[in-house]
Order: C-alpha cells, then structure tokens, then sequence
C-alpha cells in the first residue's frame, strides 16, 4: 500500500490515492507493476547507482550491489536496510505497510486541499478490492466524515463481497480493457466474464460510474470493439460514461528496477486522431465521453 498526495488526474479536484498491492489480473501493459505484487519488493536503479557497496555491506542476506544480476532477488528479503544506507536512492521499497490509522493521519493532513478543490481520496492499485478489510475500514471512516470518494478497479471481484463498500462510495472507475473474451484473457489472464456481470450489478447501487478503456493499438482500438464497449455501456448504465486512457511506455524503468521482463514494444500509443475518431464512435452509439487527465 502506498498513498500520493495531490493527484488531479483520478477523479474531481485535488485528491489522495491510496494504492493497493495485489491484482487479480495481469496485464501485459500495467503502468503500476510495483502494485500487482502483494509482498514488499524493493527496487534498483542502475543507472543512479555509483557503487559505493554500502548496501552489500549491510544486507543481512549476503546480496550483492547489482539486486536485479541472477540469483539475488532470491535472496532479497526486502528488509530495507540498503533503503536507508543508498545515498543516491537507487535502492527503493516500492511497496509498504500502513495501519488504518496511519492513512487516515494522512488523509486527514489534506482534508484542506478536498476541501477548496472538491477534491478527495482514490482508492486504486493493484486491486483495492483484494484487501476488503482495509478497504471498509477507511469507507466506512471517510464516509462519516462526507469525504469524496472514488475507487479504480478492474471489476474483476466477488460483487456481494463489496457491495456495501462499493454503496459507499461517490464514483467508480471500472475497467474495460476488451470486449473480446479469448483477447481479454491473452492480455490480463482473466475472463472478462465476472467484470462485465459486475459492471451490470455495480450500475444498480446508483453511484456514477466512468468506464475506462486503455487505448492500444494493436490491442483494442479497433473500431469494433470501441462499438461493442460503447453498446454495452449505453446499454447497462444508466448514466453512460466512458474515458479513453491512451498507453503510455512510462512504466518502462519501472520494470528494470524490479527485475521484471520489459514490456511489449509492440503495445502502441494511439494518435490523438485515432482517438478523435473513437470517441465519434463512442458518441454516435449514445455514451458520453470524459477525461480526468
């Protein structure tokens, strides 16, 4: 878990969002890999590093400089001392542990910012529904309080588990990253199945909701399946609501950090005409096109 203050871009004004580790989907293109992971992991940049050995030194497990050479991330426990000895912060814990009480510290610290802005907090990931016990607990608190507040999630949930939760909240943010159910699956490992049912029942709790749809070409920006995730929005929520995310490779380095295989070179950003054209679409099949970017 890991909170970023002052975010504009995941939902109305100035808000708080709190990531959750874990993620049942995998997608081939995740900007947060650091938040699909349900353990501490720590990072390592090389380029920023100057080799001074100090994290060797102190590392309990007898890991070398270089965490990401074979067979170190093995022996990484991710304790975090090289954390604390890094004098030019190569060495980095992407993922933490908080208390509820220490979140709420925080969102309690910038209230303010909601406040002038219309702002609030934004529960995303990984998948914020994965850790439903968390989760409730700062609903629940927030909710007392009258803070806005939004999730982003995958869909892909036990809807009866989280739907008090969900009845809470002031906007949902649910993924549709492909119409196509065999597609679906080769590029999150998941059937889409379960998030479409819960797009359908999280649409009578009569909270708003914005479905988003990672443009990539090559992936899902045919106009087809733009036409079928339109029809399906239009046709089962009240409201219709779509948002067009375009890719973005800026992940990359985050990948090398953790030792993970690097992403897909042939996952493309769509053209700012493409998109012009699949938001006609979107329009012409009578959904509502957004943008919190």
């Amino acid at each position: 878990m890991e909170p970023q203050n002052f975010s504009v871009n995941d939902g109305d004004g100035i808000r708080t969002v709190i990531f959750f580790a874990g993620c049942p989907l995998n997608c081939k293109w995740c900007a947060n890999p650091e938040s699909t992971l349900d353990f501490k992991r720590v990072s390592f940049n090389k380029e920023t590093c100057i080799s001074c050995g100090k994290c060797a030194q102190l590392c309990p497990g007898g890991v070398m400089i270089d965490l990401n050479s074979p067979g170190q991330r093995k022996k990484c426990i991710s304790c975090g001392i090289c954390v604390e000895s890094c004098p030019t912060n190569s060495k980095k814990r992407l993922v933490r542990m908080y208390s509820d009480r220490e979140i709420l510290e925080i969102i309690k610290s910038q209230e303010i910012f909601y406040r002038y802005s219309n702002g609030g907090v934004t529960f995303s990931g990984g998948e914020a529904t994965l850790q439903q016990h968390m989760l409730r607990i700062l609903v629940n608190s927030l909710y007392d309080k009258a803070v806005h507040m939004a999730i982003e999630t995958s869909g892909y949930f036990y809807f009866d588990e989280v739907k008090d939760i969900l009845a809470r909240l002031d906007l949902i943010f649910v993924d549709i990253k492909h119409m196509d159910e065999k597609k679906h699956e080769l590029y999150t490992g998941k059937s889409n199945k379960k998030i479409l049912e819960n797009i359908k029942k999280m649409s009578e709790l009569d909270v708003p909701i914005v479905v988003r749809i990672p443009v990539i070409e090559g992936v899902n920006s045919d106009d087809k399946n733009i036409k079928e995730t339109a029809v399906f929005v239009k046709e089962n929520i009240k409201n219709p609501k779509i948002e067009l995310l375009p890719y973005h490779n800026f992940a990359e380095e985050k990948y090398e950090c953790l030792g993970l295989d690097k992403m897909s070179h042939n996952f493309i950003r769509p053209s700012n005409e493409l998109l012009s054209h699949l938001k006609m679409i979107i329009k012409n099949e009578g959904a509502e096109t957004v943008s919190y970017i």
